[in-house]
C-alpha cells in the first residue's frame, strides 16, 4: 500500500493567476495565536463579502493558499474529490522540515484515512463503518447516558468546576474507549494524550522558528514532555492492534486491525495513521462542541428558556451548536488540475483551503447568521462535519453525545452556567477549548 507520506507534495508556490479578489490587509489565518480569542468571526464576514476565494501567503517557505469561506464552494471544494485531492498534499497546512519535526507524528499524521483518494479511501472508510452506524449507536447510548450522569455528579458537589476538565475531556473518551474496546484503567492517559496532540502544531512551530542554540530549557523540557506522550501513545496503540490481530473481538480496535486495502493488511505506518486520527479526531471536536454549548447557552438565556419551554428542540440545538462552534476550523486540498471556483482561477498543484466555520455563517444559506436559534430551519445543513466522501465518519457519535449531555444537563442543572473564565489553545486547525469555568445551580429533582 502506497504512502501518502512518501509522495506529499509542499505545493504550487502561488498565486500563478491574477487574484480575482485582494488579499485583505489585517487578515492572517496562520498566526496560531490569533486563535487563542475564538476564530476570527469578523475576518471571516469581510472575506465572504469581499474576498471570497482569497489568496493568503504562508510564512515558513509555505507555498500560500486560497482560503475559501463562502458555503457554496467550500461545499463545491469538499465534494470534488477528484478535482480537490486529499491524497496529493494532505489535508493540513505547510509542514514543518525535516529534522525540526516529530517524524513519527507526521508520518502517521500523513498515513491515515483523512488523507486518502478514490477507491483506497473508499475501501478503508468501509472497514470502519459498523461501528459508526445509527444502529450501534442506539446500542451505545444507555453506556453514555450513565457515563453522563456519573460525570455530572461527581462535578455537581464542587458548585464552580472547569466544565473541560471535569466533563467535556473525559466523556469523548469514554465513548471512544467503549468502541475501540479499551480497558478502564487504561483510559485516562488518552486525556493526557490529547491535551499534547492539541500543542503539536505550536511545538513544531517553535522548533522551526527558534534556531538550535537559542532554545530555552523550559522549551526544551516541554518539547522533551511532548515526545514522551506522542510515543507513550503510539506504542500503545501499536500494542493493542497487534493483540486484536492475533486475538479479535467485537470492537472497533479489532476492525481498524483487520483492515484490509486490495486484499491487503494495513502495513504498520497506516496502523499508526489509523490510531492517530481515531485518538484525536474521536475526542477533539466532542469535547470542544461540548464545551461550545455551555457557553452558547450562557450567553443566549432566552434560547436556554425555549429548550427548558420545549426539550424536543434537543437534536436541532445540537446542530446549530455544531454550526456556531465549528470545531475543525479548516481542512486542505490540492488542485489536480486548473480550476475556476467562485470566480477565481486557480492553478493545478495549488492549495485550496476550506473554512468550515466561515462558510457556516454564510448569511446566503442562514439567516442572521451570528444569532444562535435552537429552533433553526435549517441548522441541520451546517458542513461542521464536512461534505461528499470525507463527511466526518463519526458524526453520529458526536450528536450522540451532545444530545444526551444537555439532556441530562437541562433537566437536572437547567441554571448552570460559564462564569467567564476561558482558555483557548494556539491552534489554528480546531477550536481547541482548554478550559471553561462553570457555576452549578442547584439541582432540580422530581416532586
Amino acid at each position: 500500500m502506497r504512502l501518502v507520506s512518501d509522495g506529499v507534495e509542499a505545493g504550487r508556490p502561488g498565486p500563478t493567476h491574477a487574484p480575482a479578489y485582494p488579499t485583505l490587509p489585517g487578515v492572517d489565518l496562520v498566526d496560531l495565536h490569533r486563535f487563542t480569542a475564538g476564530q476570527p468571526w469578523a475576518d471571516f464576514a469581510r472575506m465572504r463579502s469581499e474576498a471570497p476565494v482569497m489568496w493568503h501567503p504562508e510564512p515558513r517557505g509555505g507555498p500560500g493558499f486560497w482560503a475559501v469561506t463562502r458555503y457554496a464552494d467550500v461545499r463545491t471544494v469538499n465534494g470534488d474529490p477528484v478535482l480537490y485531492s486529499s491524497e496529493r498534499g494532505g489535508i493540513l497546512m505547510a509542514l514543518a522540515p525535516p529534522g525540526r519535526r516529530h517524524e513519527h507524528l507526521h508520518s502517521a499524521s500523513m498515513n491515515a484515512l483523512i488523507n486518502l483518494d478514490g477507491g483506497t479511501h473508499r475501501q478503508l472508510r468501509r472497514e470502519h463503518m459498523p461501528y459508526f452506524t445509527a444502529g450501534y449507536m442506539r446500542e451505545l447510548r444507555a453506556r453514555v447516558a450513565a457515563e453522563v450522569a456519573r460525570r455530572l455528579d461527581a462535578m455537581a458537589v464542587q458548585g464552580e468546576a472547569d466544565f473541560v476538565s471535569g466533563f467535556a475531556s473525559h466523556l469523548p473518551v469514554f465513548t471512544l474507549c467503549e468502541m475501540l474496546g479499551v480497558p478502564e484503567e487504561d483510559r485516562e492517559r488518552f486525556v493526557r494524550w490529547i491535551h499534547f496532540l492539541e500543542m503539536a502544531q505550536q511545538v513544531a512551530n517553535e522548533q522551526v522558528d527558534t534556531p538550535l542554540d537559542a532554545l530555552t530549557p523550559e522549551l526544551m523540557a516541554f518539547i522533551g514532555l511532548f515526545n514522551q506522550n506522542v510515543e507513550e501513545m503510539f506504542a500503545y496503540g501499536r500494542e493493542m492492534l497487534l493483540k486484536r490481530r492475533a486475538e479479535p473481538r467485537a470492537d472497533l480496535l479489532s476492525a481498524i486491525a483487520h483492515a484490509r486495502v486490495d486484499g491487503e493488511l494495513l502495513p504498520d505506518e497506516y496502523l499508526d495513521g489509523s490510531w492517530l486520527l481515531i485518538v484525536f479526531a474521536g475526542n477533539d471536536t466532542t469535547r470542544n462542541s461540548l464545551s461550545g454549548a455551555m457557553k452558547l447557552l450562557t450567553e443566549n438565556p432566552a434560547e436556554r428558556e425555549r429548550l427548558l419551554a420545549d426539550p424536543s428542540l434537543l437534536p436541532n440545538m445540537v446542530h446549530e451548536v455544531t454550526r456556531l462552534v465549528s470545531p475543525v476550523i479548516y481542512m486542505r486540498r490540492t488542485a489536480t488540475a486548473d480550476a475556476e471556483l467562485g470566480g477565481q482561477r486557480i492553478a493545478e498543484g495549488e492549495k485550496v483551503v476550506m473554512y468550515y466555520g466561515a462558510a457556516n455563517r454564510d448569511a446566503a444559506v442562514f439567516p442572521d447568521p451570528d444569532r444562535f436559534d435552537v429552533a433553526r430551519p435549517n441548522a441541520e445543513k451546517h458542513i461542521a462535519f464536512g461534505h461528499g466522501p470525507h463527511i466526518c465518519i463519526g458524526r453520529l457519535a458526536a450528536q450522540l453525545q451532545l444530545e444526551e449531555s444537555y439532556r441530562q444537563i437541562l433537566a437536572r442543572f437547567p441554571g448552570m452556567s460559564w462564569t467567564g473564565g476561558i482558555d483557548i489553545a494556539p491552534n489554528n486547525f480546531v477550536h481547541a477549548i482548554r478550559r471553561l469555568d462553570v457555576r452549578f445551580a442547584p439541582e432540580r429533582r422530581a416532586a
